[in-house]
């Protein structure tokens, strides 16, 4: 089971990336733990400066805009 976390404060992009993420996920029949962070301290703390940002098993994979579908599906 992978651990995803989307980092933003909650706008449009942030909510279409959490969105992609678990629609792929559920496509690909991969089990994951989604989380949201909206904390700042918690997302700078991971160096991400442009949201959103997703970190999966606490790498960062991706920072600044919602993320092409065919890099989520690398992800799986």
């Amino acid at each position: 089971m992978k651990n995803i976390k989307v980092l933003g404060p909650g706008c449009a992009n942030c909510k279409n990336t959490l969105k992609l993420i678990d629609e792929v996920a559920r496509a690909k029949g991969a089990e994951i733990h989604l989380e949201k962070i909206e904390d700042l301290q918690q997302i700078m703390s991971y160096g991400v400066m442009s949201t959103p940002g997703v970190v999966i098993d606490g790498k960062v994979v991706h920072a600044g805009g919602v993320p092409a579908r065919a890099k989520v599906e690398g992800w799986f």
